[in-house]
């Protein structure tokens, strides 16, 4: 990942000479990028590292002046175990966690998405609470993965190393049902062209997300705040838009089943963050188009 100028805005005050200085000592640092959570953080096919939380990183490299190392893209559980052996210094697309609170500081969120759970469309439409002794995948490492084994004990848990495989190995009849985040979902169902499949509704789980950064760097966590802060609205929102596909539109085109139900899914999200106020715009606008009837996943 190339480092940015530094372009504040006008009269924005920057870092404090103590920061810049810490900053300048300990230069570039190890970014470990995650290998295939869309839209977050994901490589292209020719390897070149893309998503939201990557366009939010280059925007506070652009207002800090952080230099950052890119290290070779890896799912989720091998970055938290080089984070915990000091291996990484910089993680993204995190929700904080109490375990995880004991090797990384979290900076302040930067988007928030509801997990949902998903299940094949010609499945009947059923919660957690009735899927006592049925394979269900989640993310192996998640964020959700604890709290889900806690709340539904029952439920036979089934760690995946990401979401595509997750939901590949529901179509595919391995496991019964998914939990995944609704950006996640949307973005896959895009670019992979999935159909069959239908949301059952939210867990009571949000993916609220932060940059995670090794315990012993207090100050790189002050460094990425002051970024996300001078980061200007219409920017910030640009990069959401880009982003943060409109589930409903995918899921009509995708399968035809499920878009009225992630409607009322988007009415339960908590308007935390910029994310959750883009997901109730979105869903409002959709309310007021006519039917869309192309097909809106090229």
């Amino acid at each position: 990942m190339t480092s940015p100028p530094r372009t504040e805005p006008d009269g924005a005050p920057g870092l404090s000479p103590a920061l810049q200085r810490w900053l300048q000592a300990r230069q570039p640092v190890r970014f470990g990028p995650e290998r295939d959570y869309g839209p977050f953080v994901f490589q292209q096919p020719d390897g070149r590292l893309d998503g939201l939380s990557v366009d939010m990183l280059r925007l506070v490299q652009a207002r800090t002046g952080l230099q950052v190392r890119e290290l070779p893209a890896a799912p989720l559980r091998e970055l938290l175990a080089a984070a915990r052996t000091r291996q990484v210094d910089l993680l993204s697309s995190l929700r904080p966690t109490p375990e995880r609170a004991e090797y990384l500081r979290f900076s302040q969120p930067y988007v928030s998405v509801p997990a949902l759970l998903v299940r094949r469309a010609d499945d009947a439409v059923v919660g957690l609470a009735q899927l006592a002794g049925v394979a269900v995948a989640v993310g192996d490492g998640y964020a959700v993965e604890a709290p889900m084994r806690q709340r539904h004990p029952a439920v036979r848990w089934v760690p995946m190393a990401d979401d595509g495989l997750a939901l590949t190995a529901l179509l595919q009849g391995a496991v019964q049902a998914v939990v995944v985040d609704a950006a996640s979902l949307a973005f896959l169902v895009r670019s992979r062209g999935l159909g069959g499949l239908r949301a059952d509704g939210p867990v009571g789980f949000e993916y609220t997300l932060s940059f995670g950064v090794r315990a012993d760097w207090p100050e790189l966590v002050e460094v990425i705040n002051r970024g996300i802060q001078l980061i200007g609205k219409q920017e910030r929102q640009r990069v959401l838009d880009r982003w943060l596909t409109p589930l409903p539109a995918l899921a009509e085109a995708a399968t035809g089943s499920w878009a009225v139900r992630w409607g009322g899914a988007l009415a339960l999200l908590p308007v935390l963050t910029l994310g959750g106020l883009w997901l109730r715009r979105r869903r409002l606008r959709a309310q007021k188009r006519p039917p869309d009837t192309g097909d809106r996943l090229g």
